[in-house]
């Protein structure tokens, strides 16, 4: 079957079942569940042989039953009707307590699909195929596309993990990883730094063997609390020929910000999970369940707060080798907000070299009304006097507007941006401010002229904003604001309700 069938034939699929109830997300589980197992099936066989091992069904308490059934594909696939859901559910829960990629894939999976009918059609789509003959490539497109579509889907919230590839592919094309170094992403979701990172590398070298057994099996690591977005990334990045199917998991399930786990990185890209504060629930003496919110008081951190992006942009410093790079996503708060932030921002000022800053437009990200930037940054060794000497900014938000729908933003968007940050040469860099035009979007500010700001601001703003006088453009600004707002509430509330649980 060539590629554009086959990825017709899965995502129509989902299209069927999504007319029956059965949302992308729970498609897109069960789908990784049967793709683990059939292609595990696959390589327990000549010519790849491996020692592949399948439990046999567990009790509740996680001990194989001496007469219980292997967990594998060709029993699943034999199985049929009322026997086929319980068998099924059954293997599930068994599979779910090995250790290893195999236990982190099937982490608190559960059967979604609770007709045996449309179970067994999806068994038997899978089975059709011989997926370790399938170009890796045709395999990643097909589950980045259910991806993408999970997140777009609002009911699901998996937006919320998925970072818009075309940001991705710029950050990574900025910092230009090379091979034979680590990258890491304290808060992964689906791995979207992790593959375009991969893309990048495999696209600019010629490989030999030992720096392709690396980029398989040694440059990725990474933490995602969340076992259902945990699942799939690495369920992509195997689709991608990234990991063994049956080696150890490279992704944490730990929460990255609860201490220094003495992980060193050449390069760290990630876009920490939206949302101001860090908390957690707890329940009261009288039964009830409350929201606390959570400060990390680490030895490593410039401060204590309870501001999750500021603790990971301190968390994201430490893990950096001593001539580490970071790209990382991150809210306009941390540009401004006092206290904390303003310490915060003066100590990577002096740490770091904090070189380059892209100020995002809004309505890129799943989450409604968000104002994001990216800051690329490099770790330097102990000195008296600061390392950033200059920042450079990028405005690709005043008089810039993208929606997820109409009109979402593309690669080529970026292309500006990546052309002015220039990669091969940083110290060639040139201001776009010129004669015809004046106001252009590359600026630089030097250390002297930020640190005198009012709490060194790093919020810089220098065009004049057009969309005031355009009431469209306004009226969907307003409307942004309102929906920003409104999250805000709901934040609030859900703190003094006691609503809602961990989760990054």
């Amino acid at each position: 079957m060539n590629e554009s069938s086959l990825i017709s034939k899965v995502w129509n699929f989902a299209h069927v079942l999504r007319d029956d109830g059965v949302g992308y997300g729970d498609y897109l589980e069960q789908i990784t569940y049967l793709l683990f197992l059939k292609m595990a099936d696959e390589m327990s066989r000549p010519p790849y042989n491996k020692n592949i091992h399948f439990p046999k069904i567990k009790d509740t308490e996680g001990h194989e039953l001496p007469d219980g059934e292997p967990c594998d594909w060709p029993t699943l696939s034999r199985k049929r009707g009322a026997e086929l859901e319980a068998y099924y559910s059954r293997m599930l829960r068994s599979l779910g307590t090995e250790k290893g990629m195999s236990g982190q894939i099937f982490t608190k999976s559960q059967n979604k699909i609770q007709d045996p009918a449309k179970l067994l059609k999806i068994i038997d789509m899978i089975g059709q195929e011989q997926w370790t003959m399938v170009g890796a490539d045709i395999k990643g497109n097909i589950y980045e596309g259910l991806l993408e579509k999970n997140a777009a889907d609002t009911k699901s919230g998996a937006g919320q993990y998925f970072t818009p590839r075309a940001l991705i592919k710029a950050m990574v094309q900025c910092v230009a990883p090379e091979p034979g170094k680590t990258i890491h992403d304290p808060a992964c979701g689906t791995g979207g730094f992790f593959l375009a990172a991969y893309d990048y590398i495999t696209a600019n070298y010629e490989l030999d063997r030992e720096q392709n057994a690396f980029l398989k099996n040694s440059t990725f690591s990474g933490n995602e609390i969340v076992a259902g977005a945990r699942r799939l990334c690495l369920m992509n990045m195997f689709l991608h020929s990234i990991g063994e199917i049956d080696g150890e998991s490279f992704i944490s399930s730990n929460d990255a910000l609860i201490a220094d786990e003495n992980i060193r990185v050449d390069y760290v890209m990630a876009n920490p999970p939206f949302g101001k504060k860090s908390s957690r629930t707890i329940t009261n003496e009288v039964g009830e369940q409350e929201r606390q919110d959570l400060s990390y008081n680490r030895q490593d951190f410039w401060a204590t707060t309870s501001n999750k992006q500021l603790n990971f942009l301190q968390h994201i410093r430490t893990l950096l080798k001593g001539t580490g790079q970071a790209a990382v996503v991150l809210p306009d708060n941390v540009l401004f907000e006092g206290g904390a932030g303003e310490t915060v921002r003066r100590e990577l000022m002096k740490t770091t070299d904090l070189h380059t800053i892209l100020r995002l437009p809004t309505g890129i990200f799943y989450a409604q009304g968000v104002k994001a930037n990216v800051l690329f940054f490099d770790n330097k060794p102990a000195s008296r006097d600061p390392w950033t000497k200059d920042v450079w900014v990028y405005d690709y938000r005043t008089n810039v507007h993208h929606t997820l729908k109409k009109s979402p933003m593309k690669l080529e968007d970026l292309q500006d941006f990546v052309k002015c940050y220039n990669p091969t040469n940083r110290d060639a860099r040139k201001e776009t401010r010129s004669g015809t035009s004046p106001e252009g979007r590359w600026r630089k500010f030097t250390y002297a002229e930020i640190i005198s700001r009012d709490k060194t601001n790093l919020d810089i703003l220098w065009l004049k904003d057009k969309s005031l006088a355009d009431p469209d453009i306004l009226a969907s600004e307003i409307i942004e604001n309102i929906q920003a707002g409104l999250e805000s509430f709901k934040e609030i509330m859900e703190t003094i309700n006691g609503v809602g649980g961990e989760g990054q």
